[in-house]
């Protein structure tokens, strides 16, 4: 990881390695079992490899025309370009592309398979409702996920998941054209119960990945500019008007809602199963942190 004023997250780069040792263990049996069931090798590592590539060279191309979002320039976005421009600085970090999505839904996100080629996409639902210093909050904590790499991270973790989908849709395929002997059931069964498997494991852990880096984020964000009360007005009204957004723009946010910088639902209370699948952690814990932060910094 390049160095920047965002310093090292150790306990995210410990997750980030986790995680993709535990993704790439499902993927090594994945692709065992299909080849012990008479799978050819070379197909199946030419599909993952294809899929890998694909993900991961256009991931911001795909992120961005799911949110019908568009590049700007300085002069068509001023105010946003001066504010990226100096949260950059303060980080010591080259600059994104800039993007901007016509959706009512007040949220931001950054993708893209390195740091020289992230783009920060904002809607113009978050432009109309932040103030200056609260748009600031939410672009250095994107601008942390660019730094510390993990918007890499987990365009790659998801292509587990998305090739065990593939896998599966390609048994069901083949089988029906062959006989339907034991055999044949056998194999479709355990096939699939494997691939439903590793997808399940492989979603737990992308989505408990997105919950820590969040945090992450929250953290280099309100440490770097020094001033979390910012970051959590910002989220507090973010949250606050989820409500009334239109469902159509929520539905556009759902692509990118693992990149998002706020679910685009409203978050749960205390320990369930919908916390374990969320792709974002409590906002009465993400405030509770920026609080300890505020406390810190001594910041008023």
């Amino acid at each position: 990881m390049a160095r920047t004023r965002y310093g090292t997250d150790r306990g995210l780069s410990a997750r980030m390695v986790g995680t993709m040792f535990g993704l790439g263990l499902l993927y090594v049996i994945l692709a065992a079992v299909l080849i012990a069931f008479g799978f050819n090798a070379i197909f199946v590592l030419a599909i993952s490899g294809v899929l890998l590539v694909g993900q991961w060279w256009f991931s911001d191309s795909l992120a961005m025309s799911a949110m019908r979002a568009r590049i700007v320039t300085p002069e068509q976005a001023p105010q946003l370009h001066a504010i990226v421009d100096r949260v950059c600085a303060m980080a010591d970090m080259s600059k994104p592309r800039i993007g901007i999505a016509q959706n009512d839904a007040p949220n931001a996100f950054a993708t893209g398979r390195s740091p020289n080629r992230s783009v920060v996409v904002v809607t113009t639902g978050l432009l109309r409702r932040l103030d200056a210093e609260e748009l600031e909050g939410v672009l250095a904590h994107e601008l942390s996920h660019v730094a510390h790499r993990d918007v890499t991270v987990m365009t790659i973790a998801s292509f587990t998941a998305i090739l065990a989908g593939f896998m599966t849709r390609s048994v069901m395929w083949s089988s029906m054209g062959r006989n339907r002997d034991q055999n044949t059931a056998v194999m479709f069964l355990v096939i699939t119960v494997v691939s439903v498997v590793v997808y399940f494991v492989s979603y737990i852990l992308i989505r408990a990945l997105s919950r820590y880096r969040e945090l992450g984020a929250d953290r280099g964000a309100a440490l770097l500019t020094g001033r979390p009360s910012a970051l959590a007005s910002a989220l507090q009204k973010i949250t606050g008007d989820i409500a009334t957004i239109p469902n159509k723009d929520l539905r556009q946010m759902e692509p990118v809602s693992n990149f998002a910088f706020a679910p685009a639902v409203a978050p749960g209370r205390g320990f369930s199963l919908e916390s374990i699948m969320s792709t974002h952690p409590p906002l009465e814990k993400r405030l509770e942190q920026l609080a300890r932060i505020s406390a810190e910094l001594g910041e008023r």
